[in-house]
Protein backbone atom coordinates (compact mmCIF):
# COMPACT_ATOMS: atom_id res chain seq x y z
CA UNK A 1 0.00 0.00 0.00
CA UNK A 2 1.60 3.64 -0.84
CA UNK A 3 1.43 6.16 1.56
CA UNK A 4 -1.15 7.52 -0.42
CA UNK A 5 -3.86 5.00 0.28
CA UNK A 6 -2.58 4.87 4.12
CA UNK A 7 -2.97 8.01 5.21
CA UNK A 8 -6.50 8.26 3.34
CA UNK A 9 -6.99 4.69 5.11
CA UNK A 10 -5.90 6.30 8.40
CA UNK A 11 -8.48 9.68 7.53
CA UNK A 12 -11.27 7.60 7.50
CA UNK A 13 -10.76 5.25 10.15
CA UNK A 14 -10.29 7.81 12.72
CA UNK A 15 -13.75 9.39 11.10
CA UNK A 16 -15.29 6.13 11.85
CA UNK A 17 -14.29 6.09 15.59
CA UNK A 18 -15.37 9.71 15.34
CA UNK A 19 -18.76 8.89 13.95
CA UNK A 20 -19.56 6.35 16.47
CA UNK A 21 -18.36 8.58 19.52
CA UNK A 22 -20.87 11.22 18.42
CA UNK A 23 -23.42 8.19 17.93
CA UNK A 24 -23.05 7.27 21.65
CA UNK A 25 -22.44 10.77 23.19
CA UNK A 26 -26.26 11.44 21.51
CA UNK A 27 -27.52 8.68 22.57
CA UNK A 28 -26.51 8.98 26.38
CA UNK A 29 -27.72 12.33 26.41
CA UNK A 30 -30.92 11.47 25.22
CA UNK A 31 -31.11 8.41 27.69
CA UNK A 32 -30.55 11.33 30.33
CA UNK A 33 -32.89 13.37 29.05
CA UNK A 34 -35.62 10.43 28.51
CA UNK A 35 -35.09 9.75 32.17
CA UNK A 36 -37.50 11.64 34.63
CA UNK A 37 -36.01 14.38 37.33
CA UNK A 38 -36.09 12.81 40.68
CA UNK A 39 -39.24 14.23 42.31
CA UNK A 40 -39.60 15.63 46.01
CA UNK A 41 -42.79 15.67 47.97
CA UNK A 42 -43.24 17.71 51.07
CA UNK A 43 -46.12 18.37 53.60
CA UNK A 44 -46.55 21.82 54.77
CA UNK A 45 -48.97 22.04 58.40
CA UNK A 46 -50.47 25.02 58.82
CA UNK A 47 -51.81 26.86 62.13
CA UNK A 48 -54.77 28.77 59.56
CA UNK A 49 -58.25 27.34 58.69
CA UNK A 50 -58.09 25.98 55.83
CA UNK A 51 -58.94 28.85 52.57
CA UNK A 52 -58.71 31.35 55.61
CA UNK A 53 -58.18 34.62 53.53
CA UNK A 54 -54.71 36.48 53.76
CA UNK A 55 -53.21 33.29 56.33
CA UNK A 56 -54.40 30.52 54.71
CA UNK A 57 -54.29 31.63 50.84
CA UNK A 58 -50.83 32.68 51.84
CA UNK A 59 -50.08 28.81 52.64
CA UNK A 60 -51.47 27.92 49.35
CA UNK A 61 -49.74 30.67 47.44
CA UNK A 62 -46.15 29.94 48.59
CA UNK A 63 -46.88 26.28 47.82
CA UNK A 64 -48.03 26.43 44.28
CA UNK A 65 -44.77 29.64 43.67
CA UNK A 66 -42.48 26.86 44.94
CA UNK A 67 -43.99 24.27 43.04
CA UNK A 68 -43.94 26.74 39.57
CA UNK A 69 -40.47 27.49 40.48
CA UNK A 70 -39.11 24.50 40.58
CA UNK A 71 -40.76 22.86 36.92
CA UNK A 72 -42.46 20.24 39.18
CA UNK A 73 -39.32 18.95 41.28
CA UNK A 74 -40.41 19.77 44.51
CA UNK A 75 -44.11 19.87 45.63
CA UNK A 76 -45.65 21.19 48.80
CA UNK A 77 -49.13 19.44 49.94
CA UNK A 78 -50.69 22.13 52.81
CA UNK A 79 -52.59 20.99 55.52
CA UNK A 80 -54.91 23.28 57.59
CA UNK A 81 -54.97 23.57 61.08
CA UNK A 82 -56.48 20.33 62.30
CA UNK A 83 -56.14 18.04 59.20
CA UNK A 84 -52.47 17.48 60.27
CA UNK A 85 -51.58 18.35 63.66
CA UNK A 86 -53.58 20.99 65.42
CA UNK A 87 -52.77 24.64 64.87
CA UNK A 88 -50.43 25.43 67.89
CA UNK A 89 -48.52 22.51 67.48
CA UNK A 90 -47.21 22.77 63.95
CA UNK A 91 -43.59 24.16 65.17
CA UNK A 92 -43.12 20.87 66.74
CA UNK A 93 -44.19 18.75 63.68
CA UNK A 94 -41.62 20.36 61.80
CA UNK A 95 -39.22 19.72 64.28
CA UNK A 96 -40.11 16.18 64.54
CA UNK A 97 -40.15 15.58 60.64
CA UNK A 98 -43.51 14.90 60.95
CA UNK A 99 -44.33 17.56 58.07
CA UNK A 100 -41.45 19.22 55.82
CA UNK A 101 -42.41 22.63 56.69
CA UNK A 102 -44.55 24.64 58.70
CA UNK A 103 -46.82 27.80 58.34
CA UNK A 104 -47.19 29.79 61.44
CA UNK A 105 -46.39 32.95 63.42
CA UNK A 106 -43.22 32.71 65.98
CA UNK A 107 -45.26 33.85 69.09
CA UNK A 108 -47.31 30.95 69.00
CA UNK A 109 -44.50 28.84 70.41
CA UNK A 110 -43.27 30.61 73.30
CA UNK A 111 -43.94 28.18 75.26
CA UNK A 112 -41.05 26.17 73.76
CA UNK A 113 -38.83 28.86 72.56
CA UNK A 114 -39.73 32.00 74.78
CA UNK A 115 -37.00 34.03 71.92
CA UNK A 116 -39.15 33.11 69.63
CA UNK A 117 -41.80 35.89 69.94
CA UNK A 118 -38.89 38.78 69.35
CA UNK A 119 -39.49 37.30 65.63
CA UNK A 120 -43.35 37.42 65.65
CA UNK A 121 -43.55 41.40 66.93
CA UNK A 122 -42.55 43.10 70.01
CA UNK A 123 -45.34 46.00 71.60
CA UNK A 124 -44.80 49.58 70.54
CA UNK A 125 -41.69 47.94 68.37
CA UNK A 126 -40.65 48.16 64.22
CA UNK A 127 -43.03 48.64 61.89
CA UNK A 128 -43.30 46.36 58.87
CA UNK A 129 -40.52 47.74 56.52
CA UNK A 130 -38.37 47.95 59.73
CA UNK A 131 -38.90 44.40 60.48
CA UNK A 132 -38.12 43.13 57.62
CA UNK A 133 -34.53 45.20 56.90
CA UNK A 134 -33.73 44.18 60.58
CA UNK A 135 -34.09 40.18 59.47
CA UNK A 136 -32.23 40.77 56.04
CA UNK A 137 -29.80 43.69 56.75
CA UNK A 138 -29.79 44.17 60.56
CA UNK A 139 -28.28 40.36 61.45
CA UNK A 140 -32.01 39.25 63.00
CA UNK A 141 -31.77 36.23 60.44
CA UNK A 142 -28.48 34.88 62.05
CA UNK A 143 -30.57 35.18 65.56
CA UNK A 144 -33.56 33.89 64.05
CA UNK A 145 -31.58 30.89 62.90
CA UNK A 146 -29.58 30.28 65.98
CA UNK A 147 -32.75 30.17 68.44
CA UNK A 148 -33.99 27.66 66.04
CA UNK A 149 -31.18 25.65 65.58
CA UNK A 150 -31.52 23.43 68.56
CA UNK A 151 -34.99 22.03 67.22
CA UNK A 152 -33.92 21.47 63.82
CA UNK A 153 -36.20 23.87 62.17
CA UNK A 154 -34.93 26.99 59.77
CA UNK A 155 -37.05 29.45 59.93
CA UNK A 156 -38.19 31.97 56.72
CA UNK A 157 -40.05 35.27 56.65
CA UNK A 158 -42.89 33.99 54.21
CA UNK A 159 -45.50 37.25 55.20
CA UNK A 160 -46.48 39.83 57.13
CA UNK A 161 -50.32 41.42 58.23
CA UNK A 162 -48.42 44.74 58.53
CA UNK A 163 -50.04 46.74 61.67
CA UNK A 164 -52.81 45.15 63.51
CA UNK A 165 -55.83 46.85 65.03
CA UNK A 166 -56.02 46.91 69.23
CA UNK A 167 -58.60 44.31 69.16
CA UNK A 168 -62.50 43.55 69.41
CA UNK A 169 -64.02 44.23 73.32
CA UNK A 170 -67.38 43.75 74.58
CA UNK A 171 -66.69 45.89 77.47
CA UNK A 172 -65.44 49.56 77.18
CA UNK A 173 -62.25 50.35 78.19
CA UNK A 174 -62.40 53.94 80.16
CA UNK A 175 -59.70 53.64 82.57
CA UNK A 176 -57.14 51.31 83.69
CA UNK A 177 -59.85 50.09 86.08
CA UNK A 178 -61.56 48.45 83.70
CA UNK A 179 -59.01 46.38 82.70
CA UNK A 180 -58.93 44.42 86.00
CA UNK A 181 -60.66 40.79 85.75
CA UNK A 182 -60.78 41.26 81.32
CA UNK A 183 -60.87 38.29 79.64
CA UNK A 184 -58.95 38.55 76.82
CA UNK A 185 -57.57 36.23 74.19
CA UNK A 186 -53.76 37.63 72.96
CA UNK A 187 -50.72 35.77 72.76
CA UNK A 188 -46.93 36.68 72.68
CA UNK A 189 -45.69 39.46 74.78
CA UNK A 190 -48.85 41.82 74.08
CA UNK A 191 -50.97 38.95 76.52
CA UNK A 192 -48.23 39.53 79.09
CA UNK A 193 -48.41 42.99 79.39
CA UNK A 194 -52.41 43.08 79.57
CA UNK A 195 -51.51 40.53 82.64
CA UNK A 196 -49.19 42.97 84.32
CA UNK A 197 -52.07 45.52 84.34
CA UNK A 198 -54.75 43.36 85.62
CA UNK A 199 -56.33 41.32 82.62
CA UNK A 200 -56.71 37.46 82.07
CA UNK A 201 -55.10 36.40 78.93
CA UNK A 202 -55.66 32.93 77.15
CA UNK A 203 -53.99 31.90 73.56
CA UNK A 204 -56.53 30.50 71.28
CA UNK A 205 -56.66 29.28 67.84
CA UNK A 206 -58.05 31.14 65.47
CA UNK A 207 -61.03 28.78 64.38
CA UNK A 208 -62.07 29.25 68.67
CA UNK A 209 -61.81 33.07 68.55
CA UNK A 210 -66.15 33.85 67.24
CA UNK A 211 -67.40 31.06 69.56
CA UNK A 212 -65.50 32.29 72.35
CA UNK A 213 -66.58 35.76 72.06
CA UNK A 214 -70.07 34.99 71.29
CA UNK A 215 -70.42 33.19 74.21
CA UNK A 216 -68.65 35.28 76.71
CA UNK A 217 -65.92 32.79 77.73
CA UNK A 218 -63.75 35.35 76.57
CA UNK A 219 -64.59 39.28 76.89
CA UNK A 220 -62.11 40.74 74.28
CA UNK A 221 -59.77 39.73 71.58
CA UNK A 222 -57.53 40.75 69.21
CA UNK A 223 -56.81 38.92 66.01
CA UNK A 224 -55.44 40.80 62.88
CA UNK A 225 -57.30 43.75 61.52
CA UNK A 226 -60.36 44.39 59.40
CA UNK A 227 -59.45 42.03 56.55
CA UNK A 228 -59.17 39.02 58.63
CA UNK A 229 -61.72 40.18 61.38
CA UNK A 230 -64.41 40.71 58.84
CA UNK A 231 -63.93 36.89 57.87
CA UNK A 232 -63.95 35.68 60.58
CA UNK A 233 -67.50 37.87 60.99
CA UNK A 234 -65.84 39.49 64.70
CA UNK A 235 -68.10 42.11 64.31
CA UNK A 236 -71.34 40.19 65.30
CA UNK A 237 -69.78 39.45 68.13
CA UNK A 238 -67.98 42.34 69.57
CA UNK A 239 -69.34 45.81 70.46
CA UNK A 240 -66.29 47.68 70.10
CA UNK A 241 -63.47 47.61 67.72
CA UNK A 242 -60.37 49.67 69.35
CA UNK A 243 -57.01 50.78 68.21
CA UNK A 244 -54.59 51.45 67.89
CA UNK A 245 -52.31 48.04 67.52
CA UNK A 246 -49.74 48.48 70.10
CA UNK A 247 -49.18 45.01 70.46
CA UNK A 248 -48.60 44.23 66.76
CA UNK A 249 -47.19 46.97 65.11
CA UNK A 250 -46.61 44.16 62.26
CA UNK A 251 -46.44 40.67 62.88
CA UNK A 252 -44.42 38.41 60.68
CA UNK A 253 -45.67 35.01 59.33
CA UNK A 254 -43.26 32.35 59.05
CA UNK A 255 -42.43 29.24 56.64
CA UNK A 256 -40.76 27.33 59.21
CA UNK A 257 -38.28 24.37 57.13
CA UNK A 258 -36.87 21.33 59.29
CA UNK A 259 -33.29 21.32 58.91
CA UNK A 260 -32.55 17.60 57.51
CA UNK A 261 -35.26 17.53 54.72
CA UNK A 262 -33.47 21.49 53.54
CA UNK A 263 -30.00 19.81 53.67
CA UNK A 264 -30.89 16.79 51.55
CA UNK A 265 -32.16 19.54 48.80
CA UNK A 266 -29.91 20.47 45.78
CA UNK A 267 -28.54 23.96 46.09
CA UNK A 268 -31.09 25.12 43.51
CA UNK A 269 -34.17 23.55 44.92
CA UNK A 270 -32.69 25.40 49.02
CA UNK A 271 -32.57 28.71 46.29
CA UNK A 272 -36.30 28.25 45.51
CA UNK A 273 -37.69 27.34 48.79
CA UNK A 274 -35.82 30.64 50.48
CA UNK A 275 -37.02 32.86 47.54
CA UNK A 276 -40.14 31.45 46.94
CA UNK A 277 -40.73 32.65 51.03
CA UNK A 278 -39.38 36.08 50.12
CA UNK A 279 -41.64 36.72 47.51
CA UNK A 280 -44.57 35.32 49.65
CA UNK A 281 -43.67 38.47 52.21
CA UNK A 282 -44.10 40.85 49.82
CA UNK A 283 -47.51 39.27 48.36
CA UNK A 284 -48.80 39.18 51.79
CA UNK A 285 -48.02 42.79 52.73
CA UNK A 286 -50.01 44.30 49.52
CA UNK A 287 -52.84 41.52 49.96
CA UNK A 288 -53.02 43.06 53.50
CA UNK A 289 -52.46 47.09 52.63
CA UNK A 290 -55.16 46.49 49.96
CA UNK A 291 -57.74 44.28 51.32
CA UNK A 292 -57.56 46.11 54.72
CA UNK A 293 -58.35 49.53 53.34
CA UNK A 294 -61.79 47.93 51.64
CA UNK A 295 -62.64 45.62 54.62
CA UNK A 296 -62.31 48.98 57.37
CA UNK A 297 -65.30 50.59 55.21
CA UNK A 298 -66.89 47.48 55.14
CA UNK A 299 -67.19 47.45 58.73
CA UNK A 300 -67.93 50.74 58.97
CA UNK A 301 -70.89 50.34 56.64
CA UNK A 302 -72.01 47.68 59.53
CA UNK A 303 -72.20 50.39 62.07
CA UNK A 304 -69.03 49.09 64.20
CA UNK A 305 -67.93 51.21 66.89
CA UNK A 306 -64.44 52.32 66.29
CA UNK A 307 -62.60 53.57 69.64
CA UNK A 308 -59.54 54.41 70.28
CA UNK A 309 -57.54 53.42 73.50
CA UNK A 310 -57.02 55.89 75.94
CA UNK A 311 -53.73 57.77 76.64
CA UNK A 312 -53.25 56.62 80.30
CA UNK A 313 -53.97 52.87 78.87
CA UNK A 314 -51.40 53.42 76.31
CA UNK A 315 -49.08 54.72 78.55
CA UNK A 316 -49.46 52.14 81.31
CA UNK A 317 -48.71 49.62 78.47
CA UNK A 318 -45.84 51.38 76.62
CA UNK A 319 -44.60 51.11 80.51
CA UNK A 320 -45.08 47.78 80.90
CA UNK A 321 -43.76 46.65 77.64
CA UNK A 322 -40.52 47.92 78.67
CA UNK A 323 -40.29 45.81 81.86
CA UNK A 324 -42.03 42.68 79.98
CA UNK A 325 -39.13 43.26 77.16
CA UNK A 326 -36.42 43.41 79.64
CA UNK A 327 -37.42 40.77 81.68
CA UNK A 328 -37.23 38.51 78.52
CA UNK A 329 -33.67 39.69 77.32
CA UNK A 330 -32.81 39.27 80.50
CA UNK A 331 -33.22 35.22 80.83
CA UNK A 332 -30.53 34.44 79.04
CA UNK A 333 -27.84 35.35 76.54
CA UNK A 334 -29.22 34.52 73.25
CA UNK A 335 -32.59 36.83 74.13
CA UNK A 336 -30.15 39.12 75.37
CA UNK A 337 -28.26 39.95 71.89
CA UNK A 338 -31.25 40.00 70.01
CA UNK A 339 -33.41 42.76 72.20
CA UNK A 340 -30.66 44.64 71.74
CA UNK A 341 -29.68 43.99 67.99
CA UNK A 342 -33.18 45.02 67.40
CA UNK A 343 -33.56 47.72 70.01
CA UNK A 344 -30.25 49.71 68.76
CA UNK A 345 -31.99 49.02 64.94
CA UNK A 346 -35.80 50.55 66.54
CA UNK A 347 -33.55 53.72 67.81
CA UNK A 348 -31.99 54.60 64.67
CA UNK A 349 -35.14 53.58 62.69
CA UNK A 350 -37.48 55.73 64.74
CA UNK A 351 -35.23 58.83 63.70
CA UNK A 352 -35.41 58.14 60.35
CA UNK A 353 -39.63 57.61 60.79
CA UNK A 354 -39.87 60.98 62.46
CA UNK A 355 -38.28 63.00 59.46
CA UNK A 356 -40.45 60.83 56.93
CA UNK A 357 -43.65 58.83 56.96
CA UNK A 358 -44.47 60.37 60.45
CA UNK A 359 -44.73 63.70 58.77
CA UNK A 360 -46.23 63.01 55.75
CA UNK A 361 -49.23 60.62 57.59
CA UNK A 362 -49.84 63.57 59.57
CA UNK A 363 -50.00 66.29 56.75
CA UNK A 364 -51.84 64.15 53.91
Amino acid sequence: MNRRNLFGAAVALIAAIGLVGCKEEKAASEQAAAKPAETVHWKMVTSWPKNFPGLGTAAERLAERINAMSAGRLTVKVYAAGELVPALEVFDAVSRGTAEMGHGTPYYWKGKVPAAQFFSSVPFGLSTLEMNAWLSKGGGQALWDETYAPFGVKPLSAGNTTMQMGGWFNKEINSLADIKGLKIRMPGLGGEVWSKLGAITVNLPGGEIFTSLQTSAIDATDWVGPYNDLAFGLHKAAKYYYFPGWQEPQAVVESMVNQKAFDALPADLQAIVVEAARAATLDMMDDYVFNNAKALQSLKSEGVQFKRLPDEVLQAMREQSNVVLEALAAENDLNGRIWASQKAFLEEASAMQALTEKELYNWR
